[in-house]
């Protein structure tokens, strides 16, 4: 059997990222494209703010007038030094890209609404299809393997010095945004972001996998120590050692068990297939979880 050391762990995560690298940055090109449609169609122009720094930038605009793509990149631009220093280099470079590349989207698609004739002035409708819009847009990123930059840094900052999970740092950072947002707009707009928020985090998961906010993996494999040290020194998830045993051939076996966050199903995927390409694994929802670190 392989035993992996944090060192050679971290080289198959390595390898995983260099996987299909451009197939997977054209998928998060069209779904950093997308989530900027949907921005410039039906949020901004309505003043609807689902949080992140795209958010801030709708409020700013109006009491500014600044322009929402300077106010994104600056705002990412911040982050990103934030991040340096919070969260370290490594953890840095993975939000490079989408900083840079989702207010360059959003300055491209600046004058969709004149390009495309559709009535906006329908706040249901507007709310519905911005948020669907933006989740297709998000679960494309994520599935690629990346991250929405600016409200990512953000919720991984609260993760790690408040001990909050990344479910709950996004409520508190997307939350206070969209909540400030009544003092500009009304109470009606922030109803209708609320509508928002909920239609893109139901979106993004389906585009994703499923619509749970973590997966349970079941794992048998002739490779146990060394996916087990990629679970544990890796991806830094717990794992639990089920004995199982054949139905037909009735040879004792083991299974590994791993529950982890639906933002880290791809790693775990790809890491299991990378380390053994025979293994059998079966992936399901895993609606509530309770306990552990």
């Amino acid at each position: 059997m392989k035993i992996f050391s944090q060192t050679k762990s971290l080289k198959i995560l390595e390898k995983i990222n260099e996987k299909a690298r451009v197939k997977r940055i054209i998928r998060f090109m069209v779904g950093s494209f997308i989530v900027a449609i949907a921005y410039n169609l039906f949020l901004a122009p309505n003043h609807l703010v689902a949080g992140g720094v795209g958010g801030i930038a709708i409020i700013l605009k109006s009491l500014f007038g600044f322009e929402n793509s300077t106010v994104i990149l600056f705002s990412n631009i911040f982050l990103l030094i934030l991040s340096y220093f919070l969260l370290g280099k490594e953890q840095t470079k993975r939000s490079v890209l989408g900083s840079i590349f989702f207010p360059i989207c959003v300055k491209l698609t600046a004058d969709i609404g004149h390009m495309i004739d559709i009535d906006t002035s329908q706040l249901l409708l507007s709310a519905v299809f911005g948020g669907l819009l933006n989740g297709l847009g998000l679960g494309m990123i994520f599935k690629a393997g990346f991250t929405s930059a600016g409200p990512a840094i953000l919720n991984q900052i609260f993760s790690k010095y408040f001990k909050f999970s990344i479910g709950k740092s996004m409520l508190c950072t997307d939350g206070v945004i969209t909540l400030s947002s009544a003092l500009v707009f009304g109470t009606n707009k922030l109803m209708y972001a609320i509508i928002v928020l909920y239609i893109i985090s139901i979106m993004s998961d389906r585009v994703i996998l499923g619509i749970s906010d973590s997966k349970a993996f079941y794992i048998i494999t002739n490779e146990e120590q060394a996916i087990k040290d990629y679970i544990l020194k890796c991806l830094n998830h717990g794992v639990t050692v089920l004995n199982a045993k054949g139905g037909y051939a009735k040879e004792k076996q083991t299974v590994l068990m791993c529950v982890l966050p639906t933002k880290d199903y791809y790693r775990l995927k790809e890491g299991i297939l990378e380390i053994d390409p025979e293994a059998f694994f079966v992936v399901t929802d895993a609606y509530e979880v309770f306990g552990g670190e």
